[in-house]
């Protein structure tokens, strides 16, 4: 799908925000999210997913982004009270152009956002930044452990294209969901790489802290 094609997609808006790469549990118990899921499974099995910036995940009411990812029923279990559990991979960004009715649930109007194209500079940037800013990924994974946080361990692979190698590091980073936000929206890798390089450093000097203090 170009850019410019829009189609219209059932969205589950979380607290959360899912990069692509990302593969998450998701457990489905209220009803139209229910529908959804039986719909998605007889479909493409593909839904929106985007961060509730205010209010919540159960009821409606909710305060949405307009940027998002799509994410990919990989797996799906449904329980005898009708419940569902999912597992969900996210493949690629989109944005809302339009949100519809919540009629039976949430469903809105979006495109594919694919990242802009880097060009010859950013391309050299990204090979000379991508190897610190994973040491110091890695750094700031030992030093969540030390403190006893969850996390991936500090030895996990990562892939070894760039762009890819880059979504990993960024939702796999200790980060909230404002700088998670940033990172998604970020126009190419160059500039989520740099994003992520400020927010391991701020983290980085946060967890130490903690560290010191005991």
């Amino acid at each position: 799908m170009a850019v410019t094609d829009t189609s219209t997609m059932a969205m589950f808006p979380l607290g959360m925000v899912l990069m692509p790469t990302m593969v998450v549990p998701i457990h489905v118990f209220e009803p139209r999210y229910r529908l959804m899921t039986r719909d998605c499974l007889d479909g493409t099995r593909e839904f929106g997913v985007v961060l509730i910036e205010r209010g919540s995940e159960v009821g409606g009411g909710d305060i949405r982004t307009d940027a998002g990812t799509v994410a990919k029923i990989i797996d799906a279990q449904e329980f005898p009270d009708g419940r569902w559990g999912l597992v969900a991979g996210s493949t690629r960004r989109i944005r809302v152009s339009r949100w519809l009715e919540d009629d039976p649930y949430p469903r809105a109007e979006v495109q594919d956002w694919p990242d802009a194209a880097d060009g010859d500079d950013d391309g050299e940037e990204i090979a000379a930044m991508l190897p610190p800013v994973t040491a110091m990924w890695r750094r700031v994974l030992a030093l969540q452990s030390e403190l006893g946080a969850p996390g991936p361990p500090a030895t996990f692979e990562v892939s070894d294209d760039p762009a890819t190698a880059i979504w990993q590091l960024a939702s796999l980073s200790p980060s909230g969901p404002l700088d998670r936000q940033k990172l998604l929206t970020a126009e190419n890798p160059a500039r989520r790489l740099s994003l992520l390089a400020e927010i391991l450093a701020d983290a980085e000097k946060v967890i130490r802290a903690r560290i010191e203090m005991g």
